[in-house]
């Protein structure tokens, strides 16, 4: 069951390795790969959290903000991005035996689109997390963005 404590793995110093699709929507785009480095602090004892991810590959830096709701036991990961300055519709879910999945809506290229953050692998030395979008409401998904995370030293 989820926790106000899943993602206390995510506290710290981080490598990140992205591997991403060119084309979001295209599963024939080519994939590119780029390093960067993440920072995570907690914020209500553990029941929330902040990142910030630098990019330079992107000339971007993203933020995201997890919200874990006491009630319901969800959590909401909140996107935002220095190149738009906006925050994104939230993706919501929960951990599930050490893998957690979150969904929500979005548009991409003027297309509506569901997506889908799975964060895996969890240690205290390393996590991967993966975004997917699908066209058709859940159907079918088409991964286009992994981050390998490794614990800086």
């Amino acid at each position: 069951m989820s926790s106000p404590h899943d993602f206390d793995f995510l506290h710290g110093d981080w490598q990140v390795l992205n591997r991403r699709r060119t084309g979001f929507l295209d599963p024939d785009s080519d994939w590119e790969e780029f390093p960067a480095t993440s920072r995570c602090w907690p914020l209500f004892d553990g029941a929330a959290n902040v990142d910030e991810i630098d990019m330079p590959h992107l000339a971007a830096k993203g933020a995201t903000l997890r919200l874990f709701d006491r009630e319901s036991r969800l959590w909401s990961l909140n996107w935002a991005s220095s190149r738009t300055g906006t925050l994104f519709p939230p993706v919501v879910g929960r951990f599930t035996e050490g893998r957690g999945e979150f969904y929500g809506d979005d548009r991409h290229d003027g297309k509506d689109v569901r997506v889908r953050f799975v964060w895996s692998g969890v240690s205290d030395t390393g996590a991967r997390w993966e975004q997917a979008f699908s066209l058709d409401g859940g159907e079918t998904w088409l991964t286009n963005w992994v981050m390998e995370f490794t614990r800086a030293s």
